[in-house]
């Protein structure tokens, strides 16, 4: 892989030449002052001062009680220690403000490469969804995902020449609450011929893709020949799309081939030994029974809620629902 392959698939690159068959996006460049906020883990978590006073998270409701625990004795060791003072970026604040109200007020924040999927659980809706700079700053400040762009970009790159791109941005997408996860497919392109397309959301079972399968298997490749075959310039590299209820299809980002993009219900050497070049068809693959599912993908939660072994998050999770359940079958309102 090219350092000039992993920088097609950023997505102040590709968004200019793709925008009409792609979802409404603004695209800000991110001052260096605040690459570096993301990076530095040296002190206490904290966000951004908010010029709009727009908190990511609710207040803390005000007790003086606990305000007495906390109080510096005189001549103390701790009278001396001087809080670290929150970070402020006004300039970047506005901006930010003016292209979430012009994508209808909500978004959801990608840097050049990744979004911070890994954040989502710390957010108070669970999802990527964004209203304000500061809950984008939380995500990203959040994000263990995102130290990939930040540090990592390049290390899979024959030709490395630096560990990171010279400019950081900050891509803002117009957030849509219809849209379905089992509608999103990862495309994997082999020697500019399309070998295989992947449901995105492998963790999850959905049957009316079962009867649709065929259907937009059609749909993605006619895209793809019309729109992204002779117009993106790598030979070899994975896209995401997603199709609408009135059957266009998006494309959502572009990804480079092999390295740190996951290749879902596929291997990569299952995609390295298929090139379609005899128009075989392209290998569609989908989860088609609840066995199917694969767990091990979920990357918008905390790996301890991954982990299903005993001890694990998702272990207790299933306990205390159990516990809850049998709670409520033996109480007296269960049969009415």
């Amino acid at each position: 892989m090219k350092e000039e392959e992993v920088n097609r698939c950023q997505i102040q690159e590709w968004y200019p030449k793709f925008k009409s068959v792609s979802i409404k996006t603004r695209i800000h460049e991110l001052p260096e002052s605040f690459v570096q906020y993301l990076l530095d883990d040296s002190g206490p978590f904290l966000l951004p001062v908010s010029i709009s006073n727009e908190d990511a998270l609710p207040n803390r409701i005000h007790n003086p009680e606990e305000e007495d625990d906390y109080q510096v004795v005189e001549g103390s060791d701790d009278e001396s220690e001087q809080p670290s003072l929150p970070p402020s970026f006004p300039e970047l604040e506005l901006e930010i403000k003016e292209s979430i109200a012009s994508l209808g007020g909500a978004v959801f924040p990608k840097l050049n490469w990744s979004a911070p999927k890994d954040s989502a659980w710390i957010s108070t809706t669970g999802t990527l969804r964004c209203s304000s700079f500061s809950e984008i700053a939380l995500l990203l400040r959040s994000s263990d995902s995102l130290v990939h762009d930040l540090c990592h970009a390049y290390d899979s790159c024959n030709d490395k020449t630096s560990s990171r791109p010279k400019s950081f941005f900050l891509a803002l997408r117009k957030w849509y609450p219809s849209l379905q996860p089992e509608m999103e497919f990862r495309c994997f392109v082999r020697n500019q011929n399309l070998v295989g397309i992947s449901q995105r959301e492998a963790t999850t079972f959905y049957p009316s893709l079962l009867e649709s399968k065929e259907h937009l298997g059609v749909l993605i490749e006619d895209f793809f020949m019309e729109n992204l075959r002779s117009r993106f310039e790598s030979e070899n590299y994975t896209f995401d799309v997603y199709v609408t209820k009135d059957e266009r299809v998006k494309v959502m980002d572009f990804n480079p081939w092999g390295a740190f993009t996951l290749p879902l219900m596929f291997t990569w050497e299952e995609l390295e030994q298929n090139d379609n070049e005899q128009g075989d068809g392209v290998d569609f693959r989908i989860v088609e029974s609840q066995c199917g599912v694969r767990p091990g993908l979920k990357t918008a939660v905390p790996y301890d809620y991954v982990d299903t072994s005993s001890g694990s998050g998702w272990d207790q999770f299933f306990r205390n629902t159990d516990e809850e359940l049998q709670r409520q079958s033996r109480s007296p309102e269960a049969g009415a």
